[in-house]
């Protein structure tokens, strides 16, 4: 750690141990900044206006679901079988279907036994078994009654059927993965729901445990065993078992009985770990094996708020009539006149980043103060509890949805999925970046409405033009992993791998004289796909998440450097000053950025001719000097059919599709009128990395590296500044289950370009990306987006950055000085000091900012400025080394 103190003119660092940062001491508390209402909260959704969280929510449809495990259908699977089956099929799988259908789908139905489920990736399960809602009354059948008008009830089919499966990690790592039953007759639960393993897990990794023992008292299950069971226990030993597994996790009378419960036992003689497995109702608790007493580490699905809303039939939930009805009486009716003509009959010729019109007059749209509706305010735990007193479900929205003057049609109707999960014996919980707030994560629901939030943690990738500060709204990227650390059960964590919008709470429960620390995970669609990883301490935990979701690559120790950035270097002779101006003053930095003025008209891998006509001229001059280049590529491609990029784009059908999936969606982002690659689809993914060659990048030199921006996507006049969740992907899948995906999978893909460009080389790559997700670590660098030159953002900057690497994305920064807005050299001097100890360095402007680069200060200024970055440059080859560990053990470069 670095403790730092102020004077007027330098900052004091003392060092005790240097973990690539300069730490705030308010890093992991409670942070009070001052509120910049700078953000237009009208263009994001809240809890109340995401109707799959308002249904969820404070347990208000809890009485809709009470999941048993039907013990007639558990199977404990021979481990080496299972893993020689699974390698088999996957063969199968690929021959009949291809790299990417293997991902995306399209079997024959004569192959159902064997690709059921063609998405799963890894260790193959060791337990499945079904789980039934027995609830008296479900999901599916208050929506019949609701949406149902002249529906015929005794001929529906309510049941609720889901398919568990326990796979096991040779490392300790559970996965409690739940997914629908298939149904052959049933046209809406015939074939899967879309999953991302592929595209997310480390599967090469991945290793499945090689001893597994089942232990259980219930006649049942203890008969299917039978000698599946190579160890296997007397009744007695096997009863005490499972009565101090029950004492020990504190499960109350009603359900403690010992035939309750099933335990699996795996892992190896130094360490192994037991997962005991609850019948009615249903939920997971574990243990390390070693420890004979305490608390589990961690509890899944034991407040009964585990939910899972099948797909259902729309032909009988709802008809034309009852629909428009309904929604009519819920305020949701056709676009309002205000809504239909809210510009005021002014021609529309653009949208700028806030979502606002830009009309053909020259003015913008003003942005309206919209008041909260009562029925858009959560007025907390009371109100919830009232309606369920009174039977009170919320049935809105299930089956289209509108925001704004945005109407997501909803063409599956009501597919959340959730659960609750149980840090017993903790106080600290930490991850689910990115929020700007602090390290630790606060509560957002509580006993009698005491929380520090009244919004849960929102994980939906946006652009959040001028975001505010102590918030848990979303922001560019997410990922879902909530680490524990706790003096009685060490360092745990769970994996949520949901890629689809999602809204957590956190809660802080009283236990018997202690405190445990709850949080509630609520995702529109999906599967329930939950990784248990029991670490012991950090360092065996984020080995078991590298294992998961894969290592930080070693980035080129250029990039370690300083970067300088501004939104724009107006052209050659710009950049010759500002690099000559470096070398004047012996100030060390390594890049140099060109924003999007750089292209002929927003044309990514292209050059203004006029402003920069001889690129790799001018890229070679800075390469003579060891300096290197970075520009700008966004996803939104212009739609210009004199553009060969766009051109061929729209011949070889790799955009992604408007909701009919016949014509590529055309949305507004910084070149007009602009279409979004679908880089879900490997194909896509290939051909953008080929874009990067020599020849095809004219003016690229291997000196010239990638900067990824707006990847969330951004999309100025769509929904919430992004794409409809109706849109659809190449093989028919919405954007909604593939949204917080989108921008590590262009990094990905760009990286890969990046390295392909130089066949035959060991040259790494370097990517800067805004937006991100799990995994995202494998492929470079991440920034904290359009931060503001005020103080508190620099206070909010270390938190941030401690976030992104609690959940293992170490190579990260935030704006030197601040995007937005002007600072002085005190502000500039105190954000180069704390930014050198921070991963990612770079200073970065808008274009409406003065000019900042070290000289603009002053004399006296520039010296602090260059002080601040030759400490950066000492350390360097300690930099090389930390990331080299973080590699190789997965720990977090910044501690």
């Amino acid at each position: 750690m670095m403790l730092c103190r102020r004077r007027s003119s330098s900052i004091i660092c003392g060092v005790t141990t240097i973990l690539a940062l300069c730490v705030f001491v308010f890093s992991t508390t409670a942070i009070l900044f001052p509120v910049a209402m700078a953000v237009d909260r009208t263009k994001f959704r809240t809890c109340q206006q995401s109707s799959f969280c308002r249904r969820h929510r404070h347990g208000k449809s809890k009485r809709l679901y009470d999941y048993k495990l039907v013990s007639e259908s558990v199977q404990l699977l021979d481990v080496k079988n299972a893993v020689a089956n699974a390698a088999s099929a996957a063969v199968v799988a690929s021959d009949k279907r291809g790299l990417i259908s293997k991902f995306l789908g399209g079997y024959s139905s004569g192959e159902k036994v064997q690709l059921e489920d063609p998405f799963v990736r890894g260790p193959p399960p060791i337990f499945t078994a079904k789980l039934v809602n027995v609830a008296p009354l479900t999901s599916t059948k208050l929506t019949a009654q609701t949406y149902g008008e002249g529906c015929d009830f005794s001929k529906m089919n309510f049941d609720e059927e889901l398919q568990l499966s326990v796979h096991l990690h040779e490392d300790g790592v559970a996965r409690i993965r739940i997914k629908e039953v298939m149904e052959e007759d049933s046209s809406v639960r015939s074939t899967p729901r879309w999953t991302s393993d592929e595209l997310v897990l480390n599967e090469k990794e991945m290793v499945a445990v090689e001893e597994v023992q089942a232990i259980s008292t219930n006649p049942t299950v203890e008969g299917i065993f039978g000698e599946s069971n190579n160890d296997k226990m007397s009744l007695g030993e096997m009863k005490s078992t499972i009565s101090s597994l029950v004492k020990r996790a504190n499960i109350d009378s009603a359900s403690n009985n010992d035939d309750n419960f099933i335990v699996l036992k795996y892992g190896g003689d130094e360490e192994h770990w037991k997962l005991m497995i609850q019948i009615q109702p249903f939920a997971v608790y574990m243990f390390r094996g070693n420890e004979e007493d305490g608390p589990p580490i961690i509890a899944a699905g034991t407040n009964g708020l585990t939910h899972f809303e099948v797909r259902r039939s729309k032909e009988c939930s709802t008809t034309t009539t009852s629909t428009v009805k309904h929604i009519e009486q819920n305020g949701v009716a056709a676009e309002t006149n205000e809504d239909a003509d809210r510009h005021g009959g002014k021609e529309v010729v653009g949208y700028w980043e806030d979502g606002l019109a830009i009309y053909a007059d020259g003015s913008r749209e003003e942005r309206k103060e919209v008041a909260e509706e009562e029925e858009d305010v959560d007025k907390g735990e009371g109100r919830e509890k009232r309606r369920l007193e009174e039977e009170e479900f919320d049935t809105k929205d299930m089956w289209e949805e509108k925001f704004g003057e945005h109407l997501d049609s909803k063409p599956y109707g009501p597919m959340s999925v959730g659960m609750e999960l149980t840090f017993p014996s903790s106080k600290h919980l930490f991850g689910l970046p990115e929020h700007a707030s602090s390290t630790q994560l606060k509560t957002t629901t509580g006993i009698d409405g005491h929380h520090y939030y009244k919004e849960p943690y929102r994980l939906y990738n946006l652009d959040v033009f001028e975001y505010e500060l102590d918030e848990t709204m979303a922001l560019y990227g997410h990922i879902p992993l909530v680490v524990s650390q706790s003096t009685k059960t060490g360092t745990a964590g769970a994996f949520w791998f949901n890629p689809t919008e999602t809204f957590v709470d956190i809660e802080e429960a009283p236990r018997s004289g202690d405190m445990d620390s709850r949080t509630h995970f609520m995702s529109e669609s999906g599967i329930v796909d939950l990784f248990l990883l029991p670490g012991r301490d950090p360092a065996a935990l984020y080995g078991q998440y590298a294992r998961l979701t894969g290592r930080v690559q070693l980035p080129p120790i250029f990039s370690l450097g300083y970067h300088q950035c501004r939104w724009n270097y107006r052209d050659e002779a710009d950049v010759y000053f500002v690099h000559s101006k470096f070398e004047e003053l012996d100030y060390p930095y390594d890049v140099l950025w060109l924003d999007i003025e750089h292209t002929d008209g927003k044309r990514y891998f292209t050059w203004d001719d006029k402003t920069f006509p001889n690129p790799i001229e001018m890229q070679n001059k800075l390469g003579s000097t060891g300096r290197r280049m970075v520009t700008i590529i966004d996803p939104h491609i212009k739609r210009d059919n004199q553009y060969y990029i766009h051109k061929e784009a729209t011949s070889r059908g790799l955009y992604v599709k408007d909701k009919s999936g016949n014509k590529d969606y055309d949305g507004w982002c910084w070149p007009g009128s602009s279409s979004y690659l679908d880089f879900t689809v490997e194909k896509v993914r290939s051909w953008w990395a080929e874009q990067f060659n020599y020849d095809r990048y004219k003016g690229s030199t291997p000196t010239l590296f990638t900067w990824n921006d707006m990847n969330e996507p951004s999309v100025f006049n769509g929904p919430e500044v992004s794409m409809q969740k109706d849109l659809l992907n190449l093989e028919n899948v919405e954007h909604r289950e593939w949204h917080n995906l989108y921008g590590m999978l262009f990094q990905r893909s760009t990286a890969e370009g990046l390295t392909q460009r130089n066949e035959g080389a060991n040259v790494r790559p370097f990517v800067l990306s805004r937006s991100f997700f799990a995994g995202s670590q494998r492929y470079g660098a991440i920034w904290t987006g359009d931060n503001e030159a005020k103080w508190s953002h620099l206070q909010i900057a270390s938190p941030m950055l401690l976030g992104l690497n609690v959940a293992a994305l170490s190579f990260v920064g935030a704006d030197v000085g601040g995007f937005f807005g002007n600072c002085d050299a005190e502000l500039m001097t105190r954000w180069m000091q704390a930014a050198a100890y921070q991963p990612f360095f770079r200073g970065h402007a808008h274009h409406d900012s003065k000019r900042r680069e070290p000289w603009m200060f002053g004399d006296e200024t520039m010296v602090r400025l260059r002080h601040a970055a030759m400490t950066r440059y000492a350390l360097l080859p300690f930099w090389y080394t930390v990331f080299w560990q973080a590699g190789v053990t997965g720990m977090p470069v910044m501690r």
